[in-house]
C-alpha cells in the first residue's frame, strides 16, 4: 500500500466519550494494547487508548500520520503520551518573565496503528513504558485531570479544543453542502417527472378529443 508520510503534532487531544464508539469499549479500559489487537476503525482505536491512557493515568495526544498515495485517505496513525517529544527552544523575550513549565519529557509510550486492505485497523506497535510518574484518576475522572494541569497546559488543551471544534465546523459546512446539492437534485427530478405526466395527461386528452372528432 502505497503510504506517504505526514506529521500532526500536538493535531488532537480527544475525550472518552465518542458516542456509541467509547460504549463498545466501556468497562475495558485496563485491557492493554498488543501488537495485532484489531479495530473496526481509526476512532475506534483512538476511544480504545485515550480510554486506556485515563486508566493508566497519562493524556493521550493524536500525532503523526500517513495518507494513501492513491485515494489520499489515512492508513496509518501514531497515538502516544502528551509528554512525548520536546518543547522548541525559543529566544527569550524578557529576563522577567515567568518561565513555561516543561510539558514535554521525550516520552515514548505510544501505539501505532494500520489500516490493512480488509479495512480493519491493527496494531502494529505498542510501547508501554513512561518515562515519567502517572496519575491514576477514576474513569470519569478527566475533569480532575484537566483542572490540575498548569496554565501552560490548559492554554494547549485551548487551543487544541478550539482547532477541533473548527475542523467539526468545516466537516458540518461540507455536508450541509452535500445535503443541499442533494436536495437541489431531488427538486430538478420531480419537476421533470412533473412536466413528463403534463405530457403524458395532455397526449391522452389530445388522443381522446381525435377520438370523439
Amino acid at each position: 500500500m502505497d503510504e506517504q508520510p505526514s506529521s500532526s503534532k500536538d493535531e488532537d487531544m480527544i475525550e472518552s466519550s465518542n458516542g456509541q464508539e467509547a460504549a463498545a469499549f466501556e468497562g475495558s479500559s485496563d485491557m492493554e494494547p498488543y501488537v495485532g489487537m484489531e479495530f473496526e476503525t481509526e476512532e475506534a482505536a483512538k476511544v480504545f487508548y485515550d480510554a486506556y491512557a485515563t486508566h493508566m493515568g497519562f493524556i493521550m495526544r493524536v500525532d503523526a500520520f500517513r495518507r494513501s498515495l492513491r485515494d489520499g485517505k489515512v492508513v496509518w496513525r501514531r497515538l502516544v503520551c502528551n509528554k512525548e517529544g520536546f518543547r522548541k527552544t525559543r529566544p527569550k523575550r524578557s529576563e522577567s518573565r515567568k518561565p513555561r513549565a516543561i510539558t514535554r519529557e521525550g516520552c515514548k509510550a505510544m501505539i501505532v496503528v494500520k489500516r490493512e486492505k480488509s479495512g480493519k485497523w491493527i496494531v502494529t506497535r505498542f510501547i508501554k513504558e513512561h518515562n515519567h510518574s502517572l496519575v491514576v484518576t477514576p474513569a470519569n475522572g478527566r475533569r480532575t485531570v484537566l483542572l490540575s494541569q498548569t496554565p501552560d497546559e490548559k492554554d494547549m488543551k485551548i487551543r487544541e479544543l478550539t482547532a477541533e471544534l473548527q475542523r467539526e465546523r468545516k466537516r458540518s459546512a461540507a455536508y450541509q453542502e452535500q445535503l443541499d446539492m442533494v436536495l437541489r437534485e431531488m427538486e430538478e427530478h420531480s419537476n421533470h417527472l412533473s412536466r413528463n405526466i403534463d405530457d403524458i395527461v395532455q397526449s391522452v386528452k389530445e388522443i381522446e378529443s381525435k377520438r370523439v372528432a
